[in-house]
């Protein structure tokens, strides 16, 4: 009995705190989606050579929201899919841009991470440039030493498990949407 009368302050400010978060979170959740959004579009370019912004649409398949990127001359030439997983640290969260039938990968952008600092953090470095030009199947691996197949990544030194992680992730998102992909074009 005396914990409860003792314990009544911190019950009402769990309560008016969380009340408070989400009040926070619903008014600022579409502005952080919006935010979000804007950054996804800003990299199309980026992401899949040739594609504009203005002419990219959003499209679902199988379930999941993706980009289909269309060019200026509104010729389909890619996709850009969200993948996400847990690094060494914590969630990563990347743009993939894979080319129009989902088998090489022509993009990737780390949208959020939160790798060790100068090690695990290079995953958003040119050292990600490797993916570029990859084949989605058979699937990346990741090597200590300098690659010598095709479906190779070269680890970061020092940081092999963040390398893993990303490829892991990169891996799983574009096989898991050219499987779908192909499913719903059948």
């Amino acid at each position: 009995m005396k914990f409860l009368k003792q314990g009544w302050l911190v019950l009402v400010l769990a309560t008016v705190f969380g009340v408070g978060l989400a009040a926070v979170d619903r008014a600022l959740g579409p502005k952080i989606a919006e935010n979000q959004k804007n950054e996804t579009f800003g990299q199309i370019a980026n992401l899949v050579p040739g594609g504009s912004a203005a002419d990219t649409k959003e499209e679902i398949v199988a379930g999941q929201t993706v980009l289909k990127v269309y060019d200026a001359r509104n010729r389909h030439v890619g996709w850009v899919i969200t993948a996400s997983g847990m690094g060494y640290a914590d969630a990563i969260k990347a743009l993939l841009g894979l080319n129009a039938d989902a088998t090489k990968i022509t993009g990737i952008y780390i949208l959020d991470q939160k790798e060790t600092p100068n090690l695990g953090s290079k995953i958003t470095t040119d050292w990600n440039k490797q993916y570029v030009g990859k084949n989605v199947l058979p699937p990346l691996t990741v090597v200590k030493t300098q690659p010598t197949k095709e479906n190779e990544i070269e680890a970061i030194s020092g940081a092999t498990i963040s390398s893993t992680s990303l490829t892991d992730i990169v891996n799983k998102a574009a096989e898991t949407f050219a499987k779908n992909l192909a499913a719903e074009t059948k």
